[in-house]
């Protein structure tokens, strides 16, 4: 790995911008390095320009999940058993350097209190976001990374490019003027989870506001409202895991039954 790629990607994980290393692990391009910026940019070479194409395509896919992997390829980027036949085949360590994945609460309410705590146990970082100051502060959200005292679509046009399939966005008010500008906001972006907090009746109204607006049955079909796994939650702590764990079925698109109800490996 050259001086030039060290200093880029200690610039990048200094600066939270996410990036992926990619490093040739043995035969003659053994140590080659490439780095790929979440926007597809590139420093250094794995030693074909094919090979390149290639792995950076994979290596996107893992940054965005923020996951590390060691993949298989030929000499030129080969990846089917057919290609691959006979071929030397080169070992490229994925290694990604992602931030935290981000959970944006929408309203400063009681339950959003018991759902940051369970969020930064997962390792999340938290922001609440209200519009009214005398709800958001500090004292009452000590556990948030981040409180935002503004509208969503003023959050939104700050961060919303920024959130990716790691990413949740959580709305707990009941308020349309707040609720529906950040489920639109949400709606807009990649974000990976967008759980709506309300009664089955609350959110047959709420659909109505957001056809009204503008908003497709498609995007509708994103939202996962009400939110959270029915799992018998009646406290805000009890409700917070319950969000939590939808959110984690939904990223890894594994069903929400008992284990003790499956078959085949768990993980």
């Amino acid at each position: 790995m050259t001086v030039d790629i060290v200093t880029a990607l200690a610039t990048s994980v200094r600066n939270r911008r996410p990036v992926a290393l990619l490093t040739v692990l043995d035969g003659d391009r053994s140590g080659s390095s490439l780095l790929v910026g979440a926007d597809g940019s590139t420093q250094g070479t794995l030693g074909d320009d094919e090979l390149d194409r290639v792995a950076v395509r994979d290596a996107l896919g893992e940054l965005d999940a923020g996951r590390n992997v060691v993949r298989h390829y030929g000499p030129r980027g080969e990846t089917t058993p057919a290609d691959l036949a006979g071929a030397t085949v080169v070992r490229i360590f994925i290694e990604s350097f992602a931030p935290p994945p981000r959970m944006i609460i929408f309203g400063a309410v009681d339950f959003t209190a018991a759902l940051a705590r369970v969020a930064k146990v997962l390792g999340y970082h938290v922001t609440v976001c209200d519009a009214r100051k005398v709800f958001a502060t500090p004292k009452r959200f000590p556990m948030a990374d981040e409180l935002v005292v503004a509208w969503p679509n003023e959050l939104f046009a700050r961060i919303g490019g920024e959130l990716g399939s790691r990413d949740a966005v959580c709305v707990l008010t009941h308020d349309p003027k707040f609720d529906v500008p950040a489920i639109r906001g949400a709606l807009a972006g990649n974000v990976g989870y967008i759980g709506v907090m309300g009664s089955r009746r609350t959110h047959d109204r709420r659909l109505d506001r957001l056809r009204e607006v503008g908003i497709s049955d498609a995007d509708i079909a994103r939202l996962h409202s009400p939110i959270g796994l029915d799992i018998g939650a009646r406290t805000p702590e009890e409700t917070a895991i319950s969000i939590c764990a939808e959110i984690v079925a939904a990223r890894s698109g594994r069903s929400a039954r008992p284990l003790s109800a499956t078959s085949g490996p768990i993980h």
